[in-house]
C-alpha cells in the first residue's frame, strides 16, 4: 500500500492511496480459499470447486465483499501511517477498482486540529473548604438524636397521651361479622401520627396498659376486601403497653450507636458530613470555572463541518428565518463548545484516561438511586437506548479529565464559613437562573415551540446542596 497526502488546504486533506493488483487478487485468492468449503454444485465435493468456476459464479459478490475490506482496512490504516484524527467521517473517492487490477482511491478528510494542552497544568481556579463551626456539629447531633426513637416502660396506672408509644392486639368487625386481616397482634401506635387508620389513634388516649378500649374508625378506600371500602368497623383493642418518650442522652454509647468510635469520633464525621454536603457542589464550581479557563485557550482553526453540525443542533426545532439570523451567533458558541471537547479531550488521551464499564455501572446506580422507586424504568431506558448510555459513559469521562486537570492545577484554596459557602451557592444558582431566563427569552423570540438544546459537554453547578437529617453515620 503507498499513501500520499495530497492538497492540502488547513484541515483539510486527501490521501491517494495505492495497493497494487497482486496484493487485490491475494485478497480475493484468500476469500475463494473461504467460501470454497461452504459451497455447494452439482457435480463437484464439498471444498473440491475449482477457483475458476466459483469465479464464474460468485466472481462479482467476492469482489464486492474484498473490496469492500480492504477500503475499510487500508484507509484506517493510511490516517494511522500519516497520523491523521479526522474530524468526523472521511469521504472516498474511487478511481481505479476491478478484478485483476490495481486499487486507486482518493481519502478526503478533514483533520482534527493540533491543540496545546501544556497549559492546563498551570490553570487557575478557587478551591473552596468549608470549615464547619462547632456549634453546627452539635445541632445537627441534637436532630439526629431527636429523630431517635427511644420509648421507656411506664408505670401500669399511667395514661397514655399524645407522642407516647401504645402496642396493642385487636380483633376488628363490620356489621358484628369478622372479615379477612381482622385481627392483629402487638401492633404499635405512636399517638398523635395518625398513621393507621384515621381518628384511630385520639381514641387510644387515655388508655392504661390492660385496658380494654372499642375504637371505631371507617375503613379506607384503598382497603383490600372492595365491599367492606367506607365501612365503619368496630375494634376490640387489649391494651399490652404504653411507652413514652425519653430524651435521648448524648453519649458515647450514643455515638457507637450510630456507627462512631465515641462521640468525639461521631462529631468528627458530622462535620465532615456537613462539609461534604457543600463540597459536591462548591467542587462543581470549580469545575465550571476550568471550563471557562478553557475557553479562553487559542485552538488556530476549528473544522467547519463540526461546526455545521454543531449549528444543526444548537438550532434544532428554530425557524429557517431565524436560524439564519442568528447563524453567526451560534457559530460562535458551537466553535466553543467544539475547542472545550478537543480540548479536553486530548488532554484526555495524553494522560491516558480510560472509563471502565464498573465505573459506568456505578453511574447507572446513582441515577437509580436518585430516583427512588422508578428504578425499573430508568434500568429499562439505558437497557434500550444504547446512545444515552454512550452519554452517560461521555459524563464520566468528562468528569475524570476536570478531577486530573484539577489535581494538576493551580487552586486558589480559600477557607470558608458555612455562611459564606451558602452565599456562594446561592448567588451562583442566581446567574444560572438569570442565565437560563435569558435563553428561554430568546426561544420565545425566535417562536419556537419544542426546540431543546443539547447540553454541552460544560456543566453548570448545582447550587443549592442536600442537607439530610442523617439517622446513621458511615465512614468513607
Amino acid at each position: 500500500m503507498k499513501v500520499t497526502v495530497e492538497n492540502k488546504k488547513g484541515l483539510n486533506k486527501d490521501l491517494k492511496i495505492f495497493i497494487d493488483k497482486e496484493t487485490m487478487n491475494s485478497y480475493m485468492d484468500e476469500k475463494y480459499e473461504e467460501i470454497k468449503g461452504s459451497v455447494n454444485l452439482k457435480g463437484f465435493r464439498p471444498g473440491k470447486v475449482p477457483k475458476e468456476i466459483l469465479k464464474r459464479q460468485f466472481g462479482k459478490a467476492v469482489f464486492g465483499e474484498v473490496l469492500d475490506k480492504v477500503l475499510k482496512e487500508t484507509s484506517t490504516k493510511a490516517l494511522e501511517e500519516k497520523k491523521i484524527k479526522p474530524a468526523g467521517q472521511p469521504k472516498l473517492d474511487l478511481k481505479t477498482y476491478g478484478e485483476d487490477k490495481d486499487l486507486e482511491y482518493i481519502l478526503s478528510v478533514t483533520e482534527l486540529p493540533k491543540v496545546e494542552i501544556k497549559s492546563l497544568e498551570n490553570i487557575k481556579f478557587d478551591e473552596y473548604n468549608v470549615k464547619i463551626d462547632e456549634s453546627e456539629t452539635d445541632k445537627r447531633i441534637k436532630e439526629i438524636a431527636k429523630n431517635q426513637p427511644n420509648f421507656k416502660d411506664v408505670s401500669a396506672d399511667t395514661k397514655a397521651k399524645k407522642g407516647d408509644l401504645v402496642s396493642l392486639d385487636y380483633k376488628a368487625t363490620v356489621d358484628g361479622k369478622d372479615f379477612k386481616g381482622s385481627e392483629g397482634k402487638n401492633t404499635q401506635l405512636t399517638l398523635g401520627k395518625d398513621l393507621f387508620l384515621r381518628g384511630f389513634d385520639e381514641q387510644l388516649i387515655g388508655v392504661k396498659k390492660d385496658d380494654e378500649k372499642i375504637v371505631e374508625a371507617t375503613l379506607p378506600e384503598n382497603f383490600p376486601e372492595k365491599e367492606l371500602i367506607n365501612k365503619k368497623a368496630k375494634f376490640n383493642c387489649k391494651i399490652l403497653s404504653v411507652k413514652q418518650s425519653e430524651e435521648v442522652k448524648i453519649d458515647d454509647d450514643f455515638a457507637k450507636n450510630l456507627g462512631a468510635k465515641d462521640l468525639k469520633d461521631l462529631k468528627t464525621l458530622i462535620s465532615k458530613q456537613i462539609n461534604d454536603e457543600y463540597k459536591n457542589s462548591l467542587d462543581q464550581l470549580s469545575k465550571n470555572q476550568i471550563l471557562k479557563e478553557i475557553e479562553k485557550l487559542k485552538v488556530d482553526e476549528i473544522p467547519e463541518n463540526l461546526v455545521e453540525e454543531e449549528v444543526k443542533i444548537l438550532s434544532q426545532g428554530m425557524q429557517e428565518e431565524e436560524v439564519k439570523k442568528n447563524k453567526k451567533n451560534f457559530e460562535e458558541k458551537a466553535k466553543t463548545r467544539i475547542k472545550t471537547g478537543l480540548i479536553l479531550n486530548e488532554f484526555g488521551e495524553k494522560n491516558q484516561i480510560k472509563v471502565t464499564e464498573q465505573e459506568v455501572q456505578a453511574e447507572v446506580q446513582k441515577q437509580l438511586r436518585m430516583m427512588p422507586g422508578q428504578e425499573k424504568m430508568v434500568m429499562d431506558f439505558y437497557q434500550k437506548n444504547p446512545s444515552a448510555l454512550a452519554s452517560l459513559r461521555g459524563t464520566v469521562y468528562e468528569e475524570k479529565i476536570l478531577n486530573l486537570i484539577k489535581e494538576k492545577g493551580k487552586p486558589n484554596k480559600k477557607e470558608i464559613s458555612k455562611e459564606e459557602a451558602e452565599k456562594i451557592l446561592k448567588e451562583a444558582h442566581k446567574n444560572d437562573h438569570d442565565h437560563g431566563k435569558e435563553k428561554k427569552e430568546t426561544k420565545k423570540k425566535s417562536s419556537t415551540t419544542s426546540a431543546k438544546e443539547k447540553k454541552p459537554a460544560t456543566k453548570k453547578a448545582k447550587s443549592k446542596p442536600t442537607t439530610k437529617k442523617t439517622k446513621k453515620v458511615s465512614k468513607k
